[in-house]
Parts: C-alpha cells; structure tokens; sequence
C-alpha cells in the first residue's frame, strides 16, 4: 500500500527521496542548472528549485527528512482490522435491483 494509515511516505520512500535530495545538494555545490539536474534525477524542476534554496539558506543538512509528517491515526491491530474488512460496522448496499421502485409493486 502506498500510503499507510491516512497518508504520507513510507520510510523506505522517504529515505530515498533524502538520497534524492543529498544527490541533489552535491550538484548545487558544483552550480549545475537545476533543469539538468531535475531531468537526471527525475524530479520536477520546482522540487529542484525548493531544494537549492533549502540548501543555500541552510546547507546540506537543510536537506535531511524530517520524518513522518503526523503520526498513524490507527494502531497496527485497527489499521490491520478494518483492511481485512472484518469490522462490526460495515454495511453491504442493497444489491441492484433487490428493492422495486416506488409505485411499481
């Protein structure tokens, strides 16, 4: 699933998205065009402008992820209960055409 529990990365896309952005930051120091480095990274271009400004106002270690941005809104026993779909609450809808229309029966 890509995002678990109501959003954001997994820690295995953050860090690679921290790599992304360390990649990034060497090129800076070497004053490569953010289009070159966007386009070889994969990235858009806004993202590359973001990052080298992150990085001239605070350096490399500006780069680093911040972690998670929330924490899980479910426990790991909710959030596997209520994704095998065996909650007390769920409800089926009437299946098509179980119900006849108003004034035909």
């Amino acid at each position: 699933m890509r995002y678990p529990q109501g959003g954001g990365l997994t820690a295995e896309r953050r860090q690679f998205r921290e790599e992304l952005r360390g990649q990034a930051a060497e090129r800076f120091a070497r004053d490569e065009a953010s289009s070159v480095i966007a386009k070889d990274l994969r990235v858009s271009v806004r993202s590359v402008q973001r990052w080298r400004r992150t990085w001239e106002e605070g350096g490399p270690r500006a780069l680093r992820s911040q972690g998670p941005a929330s924490l899980p809104r479910l426990s790991e026993e909710q959030f596997a209960q209520s994704s095998s779909g065996t909650t007390s609450t769920s409800t089926k809808p009437p299946a098509c055409g179980s119900s006849p229309r108003p004034g035909t029966g």
